[in-house]
C-alpha cells in the first residue's frame, strides 16, 4: 500500500537508475492523487512528481503514469495533452477514460492519432457531435464501427449520411447502425436498401420508417409465410416480432391496416392481439366472429381509430369469403380482391392509403402478367 509522497521522494526520482523503481513511483503518485485527503502542498508536490514521470525516456514508466491518473481530476491538462500524443501504448489509458481531455484535444487526436488512438476516443462515453464527427470524417472502419456501437455517442444526423456514403461497402458499420438506440427516419430509410433482411426487419422492429417502407418490408418478410403458420415455427416469431414492435411504438394503425389489406391477416391477428392485450388465439376468435361483435370489441380494446373501423372489417369480410384457392398465384389473386374491395370504401380510406394501395394493386397484377 502507497504512503505517503515526501521530499525524499522527488530526490529518489532526481537519481533512480532502475525503471522498475521509478513505475512503482509513478504507482504511488496515482495512488496519491486518488486520495481526497491531501493537503494543497501534498498535491502540488505529486504534481511535480507527475511533470517528471511524464517525461521519463522508459515507455512503461509514462504508461504507468496514464493508467494511474487516467481517471484523476488532478491531471494537469498539459500533462494529459503531452501523454495521449505519446505512444499506443501510453496514451491509450487517457483516451478512452480521462475526463480531463477537452473536445478540441480529441478532435485533432483523431485527425492525427493511430487507429487504436481513434478506436479508444470512439469508445469513450459521452462523445459530443463534433468528436464523433471527427471520427467520421477521418478515422478508418474500426473505430467508426466502435462509435456506431457507443450507444452514448451523440452523433448528428448529417453525419450519419456521410457515414453511410463513407462506409456503404462495410456491413460491420451499417449493421452497427442499424443497432443503434435510435436513427432519425431519413436515416434508417437511407440504409434499408443497404442492409441484409434481417437488418431490415430490425429497422421495422426499433427505428421510424415510413408506413410505405415499413408496410412494403413487413409483407415482404410475410410473402411466404401467410399460408404455412400452422407448419412451422411462424406464429411464434410473428408474435415477437409485432410485440417488439409495439413495444417501440412501430404497430401503428396504418400499417396494420396496410398488412390487413394486402392480405396478411396472421400479421393482423397478432398485431391486434398485442394492441388488445389478449392471446392470439381468442383474437382470431373475436377478429372471425361472424357478427364481427367480437371485431368491434377488440377493435375497441385496441385502442385503434374509429374511422377506419369499416375498412377493417371490410377486409376481413373478403377474408372469411375467400381465404387462399390452392392453385397458382393464389397470393396475389388473393390481395387483388381484398384491396380492390376495400378501395369500395374509399370515404373510410386516406388518401395515402389509398395511393399506396392502388400502387400495391399495380405491382400484383404486373408481376401476374409476367410469364
Amino acid at each position: 500500500m502507497a504512503t505517503a509522497l515526501s521530499l525524499r521522494d522527488v530526490d529518489r526520482l532526481l537519481s533512480e537508475s532502475s525503471s522498475d523503481m521509478r513505475t512503482a513511483l509513478a504507482d504511488k503518485v496515482a495512488a496519491s492523487l486518488t486520495r481526497q485527503s491531501l493537503s494543497p502542498a501534498e498535491i502540488e508536490l505529486a504534481l511535480d512528481i507527475v511533470r517528471i514521470l511524464a517525461r521519463d525516456v522508459e515507455e512503461n514508466v509514462r504508461a504507468s503514469v496514464s493508467r494511474g491518473l487516467r481517471d484523476s481530476e488532478h491531471l494537469p491538462r498539459d500533462v494529459a495533452q503531452k501523454l495521449a500524443d505519446d505512444v499506443d501504448v501510453v496514451a491509450l489509458p487517457l483516451l478512452t477514460n480521462s475526463l480531463i481531455l477537452k473536445e478540441d484535444d480529441l478532435v485533432r487526436l483523431v485527425r492525427d492519432g493511430s487507429t487504436r488512438k481513434q478506436e479508444a476516443i470512439a469508445s469513450r462515453p459521452n462523445l459530443t457531435e463534433s468528436v464523433s464527427d471527427s471520427l467520421i470524417t477521418h478515422a478508418g472502419e474500426p473505430a467508426v464501427a466502435v462509435l456506431m456501437g457507443n450507444r452514448t455517442a451523440r452523433i448528428a444526423e448529417e453525419t450519419l449520411h456521410r457515414a453511410i456514403a463513407r462506409f456503404a461497402s462495410s456491413d460491420r458499420i451499417k449493421q452497427a447502425m442499424v443497432l443503434r438506440p435510435s436513427l432519425p427516419i431519413t436515416v434508417s430509410e437511407c440504409l434499408v436498401t443497404l442492409v441484409s433482411e434481417e437488418l431490415q426487419q430490425h429497422l421495422v422492429k426499433a427505428h421510424a420508417l415510413s408506413p410505405e417502407i415499413a408496410s412494403d418490408i413487413v409483407l415482404r418478410s410475410r410473402e411466404q409465410s401467410i399460408m404455412h403458420l400452422s407448419m412451422g415455427s411462424s406464429e411464434e416469431e410473428l408474435a415477437q416480432m409485432t410485440a417488439q414492435m409495439y413495444d417501440n411504438g412501430r404497430l401503428t394503425p396504418t400499417l396494420m391496416l396496410r398488412a390487413l389489406c394486402t392480405g396478411d391477416i396472421a400479421f393482423f391477428e397478432a398485431a391486434m392481439a398485442i394492441k388488445g392485450n389478449v392471446p392470439v388465439a381468442n383474437a382470431q376468435i373475436l377478429i372471425h366472429e361472424p357478427s364481427r361483435r367480437g371485431l368491434a370489441a377488440l377493435y375497441r380494446q385496441a385502442m385503434m381509430p374509429e374511422n377506419l373501423f369499416d375498412v377493417v372489417r371490410a377486409a376481413v369480410d373478403v377474408v372469411g369469403e375467400t381465404g387462399f384457392d390452392g392453385n397458382a398465384r393464389d397470393v396475389e389473386r388473393f390481395r387483388v380482391r381484398v384491396i380492390s374491395r376495400i378501395l369500395t370504401v374509399t370515404s373510410s380510406v386516406s388518401a395515402s392509403d389509398a395511393d399506396y394501395l392502388i400502387s400495391k394493386l399495380g405491382d400484383i397484377v404486373g408481376r401476374a402478367a409476367v410469364p
